[in-house]
């Protein structure tokens, strides 16, 4: 994608996440996004179904609420979590180490902290992401096997 594009596209989405005029959200679907530097861009609920992200940098980006359906070049792992709040999902971006749910976005071990914090008081919904969180390490787990001929 020519660079001025997504600049212009970025700067659109920021407004639209901030409530401003003239924003749009980023639909950057089917889009060649492979190499781009995306390092700390703010791709929260952009939508990347079948963007091709591969070599992309995503350093420092936000990415929670992004739609990643049949992205290419990144692998990222899905769960739909049964809680209060409607549509919570667990994603686990596998290449780079990054966990989002809701408003979060960190490591396994901030996203931990986070559920015992946020959950000190009900053992359900803490063991409910537990096993959530589990089931996602051995999805990634298998992946990395079979990718790697295990």
């Amino acid at each position: 994608m020519d660079k001025e594009k997504l600049r212009a596209i970025l700067k659109k989405h920021k407004k639209w996440i901030d409530y401003d005029d003239g924003g749009e959200r980023a639909d950057l679907s089917d889009t060649d996004l492979s190499g781009e530097n995306l390092s700390g861009a703010d791709l929260r609920h952009a939508n990347l179904e079948e963007a091709d992200l591969t070599q992309a940098d995503l350093r420092y980006a936000n990415l929670r609420h992004a739609i990643t359906e049949q992205m290419v070049g990144k692998s990222v792992i899905s769960v739909q979590v049964d809680t209060s709040r409607p549509n919570n999902t667990i994603s686990y971006w596998v290449d780079l180490g990054i966990w989002t749910t809701g408003c979060f976005q960190g490591s396994l071990d901030e996203l931990k902290e986070k559920i015992e914090e946020t959950h000190k008081d009900n053992a359900f919904l803490r063991e409910r992401y537990y096993r959530v969180i589990h089931f996602i390490l051995q999805e990634a787990d298998e992946d990395n096997g079979r990718i790697e001929g295990k």
